[in-house]
């Protein structure tokens, strides 16, 4: 990989601008176009939806699919509210009133936090 002053005595590997390591060793959360979009940065938008038969589902929008790696949060969300969930269309649906107990795992996993509904 070339970096920065290329075949120079001054030649070293471009970096992250948020963590200082190469670009290659970077863990840093990118969203499509590249850009480091960090969980501070984003708002998640937690309602509430009625779906057939009267059944309730927490619903979680406005974040990130890919900077949020939402199907790993997905699992912590089921996990942590011991309930069924899926992802649709970007917004994480969480089975039953849950938005107390995913607002508190968001919030702590550093996101801003939205509640309606």
């Amino acid at each position: 990989m070339s970096g920065l002053f290329a075949g120079t005595p001054l030649e070293r590997p471009v970096t992250c601008a948020v963590c200082e390591r190469s670009l290659d060793a970077c863990t840093c959360p990118r969203d499509a176009a590249g850009r480091v979009l960090l969980p501070g940065d984003q708002t998640a938008l937690i309602g509430r939806a009625k779906r057939r038969r009267g059944k309730v589902v927490t619903t979680i929008g406005g974040l990130d699919p890919i900077a949020s790696d939402l199907p790993s949060l997905l699992k912590r969300l089921k996990t942590a509210c011991a309930a069924g969930g899926t992802i649709i269309d970007g917004i994480i649906e969480i089975q039953g009133d849950q938005r107390d107990t995913a607002s508190d795992l968001l919030r702590q996993a550093g996101y801003n936090i939205k509640v309606a509904g």
